[in-house]
């Protein structure tokens, strides 16, 4: 599961989802890419869920970047935790989506394989997405 080795704050405060990207927004490495068209909070499970099925449809051809990483932390507190007790424990990590982002690249395979692949990825997500070509 990707998480960050390192942080500046371990409990960071709820990030700011609104506007659009404006970096991470072209195609950089591969020939197809899979770009966020609404905005939200894609998991570092989400991530590897549809790293997994990109890799598995392709029969692990090709080479998949993956262009979102999740550096926020996203607390929360035990089930016994009284009110006024702090904040919780870091649970899991997000990445903050927004709409332009390019979450995955795929490169050295076939545009019909890799369509298939991106469709089959973006399910796993909770942010809409559509395939797009160099």
């Amino acid at each position: 599961m990707l998480a960050p080795k390192k942080m500046k704050m371990r409990k960071p405060h709820r990030p700011d989802v609104r506007g659009v990207a404006c970096r991470n927004t072209k195609i950089a490495f591969g020939s197809y890419a899979l770009k966020a068209v609404t905005r939200g909070w894609v998991s570092a499970q989400q991530i590897e869920s549809a790293r997994r099925v990109i890799s598995r449809y392709t029969k692990r051809g090709g080479k998949i970047w993956i262009r979102t990483f999740p550096h926020r932390a996203i607390t929360s507190k035990g089930t016994q935790a009284t009110m006024g007790s702090g904040k919780g424990i870091p649970d899991h990590y997000v990445a903050v989506v927004k709409p332009g982002n390019i979450i995955f690249e795929l490169g050295g395979i076939d545009e019909t394989v890799a369509k298939e692949a991106m469709e089959l990825a973006a399910y796993k997500f909770p942010v809409k997405t559509k395939f797009i070509t160099k």
